[in-house]
């Protein structure tokens, strides 16, 4: 049997945010810090507080982020027992290591069928102002978002019915539940407030691009811990008369306010929001997700099509199709823009969105999978 079923919550003494496991009390063991982490007060840079980030924040008042309900958001994105077979979990196909997406393409269901769309990396998911999820952005909320993978059908296959079933019958569940939310009651809105606030304390904030932006007042300006390609390629991502690389991805947190048809084909392939509004303006038209940790969460696009990002450059540079919904960035003169980058200034792109890995998130404990003798 799985250890997802069979772990235990450690509530381990020690100091700190230390992880320290007690003698195995099942056939697994579910570590936890005495002191739950730090998941509603990071140490965020200013640019991250000043209104251009920090009102894009889609966080609802009745569901601000605390440490107790993140910390069971945790173990819930981690658990396989939310799949029908026990054999995924969230976490399957949003990988901390790969930007908290899947490096396949399509991602494999609970019965190895593949899902209709690629995995979107999902941290800085709280700088979405929209608040609405997925690549067709049919979740209205993120809170409404963490439900529907598993009750999918090809995704994890569960009702939300058995789901509360089965995480009340787990006996790692009961002190987790008492600390986040009073008492041990399991509930779907329970269920949905707890992965959402885990998904939400999800913020990449430590890249190069972030120490070098802490440096200077604006990011028009060099940062001194870029080398002179890295600036050269931020210069050409910013300058929005020669790329408009943030006009689609824009400021500090990398996003665009709506949906955008980037010229992927020259016809509709998928629908994208047109499939869920019914307007023919929507046709091919997807979530625009942030580029933080981009470097990591190859391949790309709603279909996971390019492999690289040096496809994702060619395809601005050369490759944009005319389709009829294409965003208006993209035109020029009655067509189609084209970048006519150099390859140096191809390299420099490259370059500096590489800037934006963050890999001290990547590799934090606070995020990693607590069920770690599974």
């Amino acid at each position: 049997m799985r250890a997802g079923l069979l772990a235990v919550a450690i509530l381990a003494a020690g100091v700190g945010a230390q992880e320290r496991p007690q003698a195995p009390l099942a056939q697994g063991l579910l570590l936890l810090p005495a002191t739950p982490y730090n998941y509603a007060r990071p140490e965020l840079p200013f640019f991250y507080i000043q209104p251009a980030v920090a009102n894009l924040d889609n966080t609802p008042s009745f569901n601000l982020v605390t440490d107790e309900g993140a910390t069971l958001g945790r173990v819930l994105f981690y658990d396989t027992a939310l799949s029908r077979n026990r054999t995924l979990a969230c976490a399957s196909c949003h990988r901390a290591e790969t930007g908290f997406a899947d490096p396949a393409p399509l991602s494999q269901g609970f019965l190895g069928a593949a899902t209709r769309r690629h995995s979107m990396g999902i941290s800085n998911a709280r700088y979405y102002r929209s608040g609405r999820f997925f690549w067709d952005e049919r979740a209205q909320s993120l809170e409404a978002q963490v439900l529907m993978p598993i009750q999918d059908g090809v995704e994890m296959g569960m009702t939300l019915d058995a789901v509360v079933e089965r995480v009340s019958a787990a006996p790692y569940y009961p002190p987790l539940f008492q600390a986040a939310f009073g008492d041990p009651r399991v509930d779907v809105d329970r269920l949905s407030r707890a992965l959402a606030q885990f998904v939400r304390s999800i913020v990449s904030y430590r890249s190069r691009y972030d120490v070098g932006r802490a440096l200077v007042a604006s990011n028009n300006q060099a940062f001194p811990n870029f080398s002179d390609e890295e600036n050269l390629g931020k210069q050409i991502y910013f300058d929005g008369g020669r790329t408009g690389c943030n006009t689609c991805h824009g400021g500090d947190a990398f996003v665009a306010p709506g949906p955008r048809n980037n010229g992927l084909d020259l016809a509709t392939t998928d629908p994208g929001v047109g499939g869920v509004t019914g307007q023919a303006r929507d046709q091919g038209r997807f979530k625009v997700p942030s580029l933080r940790n981009v470097g990591l969460r190859a391949p790309y696009m709603h279909d996971g099509r390019f492999a690289t990002l040096e496809q994702v450059i060619e395809h601005y540079d050369s490759g944009v199709q005319n389709h009829p919904n294409l965003d208006n960035p993209l035109r020029r003169n009655g067509g189609v823009r084209r970048l006519d980058l150099t390859d140096a200034e191809k390299r420099a792109l490259l370059a500096f969105l590489h800037t934006l890995s963050d890999h001290e998130l990547a590799g934090d404990p606070k995020f990693s999978d607590p069920f770690r003798f599974r």
